[in-house]
């Protein structure tokens, strides 16, 4: 009897330690620094609000951000000039106050579709 209560908590130790390294473990937040832009002007090369740059040479890039996101169906994405990276933000309606503006998003990243999970968003400035 003892030799199959200490088999069966052997086996149910192993089980145990299976199930909790087939688990998921909870990504931790990062935060991100960088600019709120529209998606298709921060795939341009120059990474510049080339929609509005048509203006006297005057960007106003809240305005740009705004306008190719509503009229032109761009989103909302956060551009890291340091690293030039395009960084895919999975909130849409929070970047909408920071638009053309330098920020901290905090959240974790999707490093295969290089989407931001947003959990918080606050002026960098």
């Amino acid at each position: 009897m003892k030799k199959l209560m200490l088999s069966g908590g052997i086996a149910l130790s192993a089980l145990a330690m299976a199930c909790s390294l087939s688990m998921p473990t909870a990504a931790k937040d990062n935060t991100y620094t960088g600019d709120i832009m529209d998606s298709q002007c921060a795939k341009m090369s120059a990474r510049s609000h080339w929609m509005m740059n048509q203006n006297g040479g005057k960007v106003d890039p809240k305005a740009c951000t705004l306008k190719c996101v509503k009229q032109y169906g761009s989103t909302y994405v956060l551009y890291d000039a340091t690293t030039k990276t395009v960084y895919q933000l999975d909130d849409q309606k929070t970047p909408e106050q920071f638009a053309g503006e330098k920020v901290t998003v905090t959240g974790t990243l999707d490093d295969a579709t290089k989407t931001i999970h947003v959990t918080a968003m606050k002026s960098a400035s």
